[in-house]
């Protein structure tokens, strides 16, 4: 999971994000984050990961639903290409220029990369419900960043494609495990390897997606969604999702325990704002 949040750390400034590419706005339970690089179709970059990372670290306590989109009719074109350029990207630390120049080692190749994925780890928060709301193409890094959300919503005209084997890469924030855990290793395997684009009525019947609409339908249906999940007790909802996340490495018997456990403490909190509140 990714890191717990730090009581010193600011959230980013609207400046600060800009110069990342993304935007913020939160109101009340719900925040919005917008990738925002229509100019270069919301490719991705290692400062937009960062940022990612630290909107999640310093959200307010009272968010409970993350909404994510991208500005424009694309969701995202995924990583910016020009990361692997000899020149990198301006202002941003190029790790391959550091590989190439041997001056860093395998720790801490390693290092960056988890730090980049810290940008897709805070999503899957039990105290969150994470909703990706994608028009467009979602390549690569998009793809990945649709995948580590809790719900997609996609668009008739959106499409899927995991690029990163056809780069010389492999998808390495945090996309394998949901994208086996849904359409199960074999699938995984194809949709990986030939790079192929996967439309929006797949997306679905593969389970991809939990609704496709009309792309003018597509913020009303987020808006429903978003006011369905906040109806729900806050607490049940947490439970409920850590429940969820835990029952596909569980056995039968470690799950209904896992029930047991989170119904009492359940029971146990209600039981106490009765006796608070016996009206």
């Amino acid at each position: 999971m990714a890191p717990a949040p730090s009581d010193t750390e600011t959230a980013p400034t609207g400046e600060e994000l800009a110069r990342a590419g993304l935007r913020l706005a939160v109101d009340g339970p719900v925040a919005r984050v917008t990738i925002d690089r229509p100019e270069r179709r919301n490719a991705m970059t290692g400062r937009m990961w960062a940022a990612l990372a630290r909107i999640g670290r310093t959200l307010p306590d009272g968010v409970r639903v993350v909404v994510l989109a991208g500005e424009g009719d694309i969701f995202s074109a995924g990583i910016d290409l020009g990361m692997f350029s000899p020149e990198g990207i301006g202002g941003e630390r190029s790790i391959v220029a550091e590989i190439a120049a041997g001056t860093v080692d395998p720790e801490g190749v390693d290092a960056y990369i988890a730090g980049l994925q810290e940008g897709f780890l805070w999503l899957r928060r039990p105290d969150l419900v994470t909703v990706a709301a994608v028009r467009g193409h979602a390549i690569g890094a998009g793809f990945q960043l649709a995948l580590s959300c809790d719900i997609r919503i996609l668009a008739d005209d959106a499409s899927l494609c995991m690029k990163e084997p056809a780069l010389g890469l492999v998808p390495d924030l945090t996309g394998t495990k949901p994208l086996v855990d849904i359409v199960g290793v074999h699938r995984a395997t194809e949709i990986c390897l030939t790079a192929r684009r996967v439309g929006a009525r797949e997306a679905r019947e593969l389970g991809l997606a939990e609704a496709v609409v009309s792309a003018g339908e597509l913020p009303g249906a987020v808006d429903d969604l978003v006011a369905a999940l906040l109806a729900t007790d806050p607490d049940a909802a947490a439970a409920t999702k850590a429940l969820l996340q835990q029952a596909p490495g569980n056995t039968l018997q470690q799950q209904v325990a896992a029930e047991r456990r989170a119904q009492a403490a359940r029971l146990t909190a209600l039981a106490g704002a009765r006796a608070a509140d016996p009206s």
